[in-house]
């Protein structure tokens, strides 16, 4: 089964969105900046076990807060290319953006569900609890 990952990284007022399939094939498009959201970009793989601890955390977040923040989960193993941007060093890695496509925020190794809405507090977002993006 192919799963596409949407990685967006801004260009001048647009946004312009990463396609890449399980098969490592790319693809770039541009969408308005109006869409962008704050987002969430998880650099793992899909057999490393602190990156399949947390596939059902970020899957659920994506659920949850989908129109409120995106949540993007790059497998570097199955599509190193992709990776090559967010100068990762180790594996899983998150990696926090505002809706400008502004880094905020860096963290390495598993994070949980809590420590991760957590971190979206202290940068100034309140999802859930003030009912809407800020």
């Amino acid at each position: 089964m192919s799963k596409v990952v949407k990685v967006a990284i801004p260009v001048a007022m647009a946004v312009a969105a990463l396609t890449v399939s399980s098969a490592g094939a790319a693809e770039t498009t541009v969408t308005s900046a109006k869409t962008a959201k704050p987002r969430l970009v998880d650099l793992g793989a899909g057999k490393c076990i602190p990156c399949k601890q947390m596939a059902p955390i970020l899957e659920k977040l994506r659920d949850e807060y989908a129109g409120k923040f995106e949540v993007v989960f790059i497998d570097v193993w199955k599509a190193p290319e992709a990776a090559t941007p967010y100068r990762i060093r180790v594996i899983p890695t998150q990696v926090f953006y505002n809706a400008d496509g502004k880094e905020l925020f860096r963290h390495e190794g598993f994070y949980s569900r809590e420590q991760i809405l957590g971190k979206w507090r202290e940068l100034d977002f309140a999802f859930a609890e003030a009912g809407g993006a800020r």
